[in-house]
């Protein structure tokens, strides 16, 4: 008995549905789901994973308030500059067209938060004058975010290291030849600080060929009172 017209659609069309679902249990997939899309034509999109929450300058939780957020990153050896951001504003980057070999610094406003100023030091074949010139007319408050690129000390002397030292660094004494380095410190501190991380260039463990490996630091810094008349 020939089918008609009506029916021979029908029976190709099964016959393509179990040839398909057939292919599909055999090559890994899930037949019941096959099935159900193909008698209801509708394709459930599989639940996607909610995003974790990003917060400032990517810090994995939230800074209380009157902190500022902030992550600092030592360069590369002598090719991917650092970076220096501050409640999720880059103030130093390549990106920026304003990091330099040696030094990067960051001033910022120790009560309000504010930009004030950054620039870099060359402390391979630079004047070491010009970063003790920037350095000791800091006022009482200001923080002063480092990061290193290159070279952070050969230039370095012992007036610059007790500059530092008064910004509550502990590392800078010892700061030498291509060392990765990173800190935060403040003007007036009373204690030394808590953000400063150091790696020593060192043949035995480098991470490239004549330098350490990058430094990465974040954390939250607490606003400073203003100051009373």
């Amino acid at each position: 008995m020939r089918l008609g017209g009506p029916m021979r659609a029908v029976a190709v069309l099964l016959l393509v549905g179990l040839t398909w679902v057939l292919a599909s249990s055999i090559l890994g997939g899930d037949s019941s789901s096959v099935v159900k899309h193909f008698f209801s034509g509708t394709n459930e999109e599989p639940t996607a994973e909610p995003k974790p929450r990003r917060y400032k300058c990517g810090l994995s939780a939230p800074c209380p308030q009157k902190h500022l957020a902030f992550r600092l990153v030592s360069g590369a050896a002598n090719v991917i500059g650092p970076k220096i951001c501050l409640e999720d504003k880059m103030l130093v980057s390549s990106v920026k067209n304003n990091v330099g070999r040696g030094l990067n610094i960051a001033l910022v406003n120790g009560v309000s938060g504010e930009l004030l100023d950054t620039k870099s030091f060359d402390m391979w074949a630079g004047d070491v004058t010009d970063l003790l010139k920037y350095l000791r007319p800091l006022h009482e408050g200001t923080l002063v975010f480092v990061a290193s690129f290159d070279d952070p000390a050969t230039k370095m002397n012992d007036e610059a290291r007790r500059l530092f030292e008064e910004l509550g660094s502990t590392a800078v004494k010892e700061l030498t030849f291509r060392d990765s380095w990173v800190f935060v410190g403040a003007k007036g501190i009373e204690n030394k600080s808590p953000f400063e991380q150091r790696m020593k260039n060192s043949k035995s463990s480098n991470k490239y060929e004549g330098w350490p490996e990058s430094l990465e630091m974040d954390g939250c810094i607490p606003l400073r009172a203003p100051l009373e008349n």
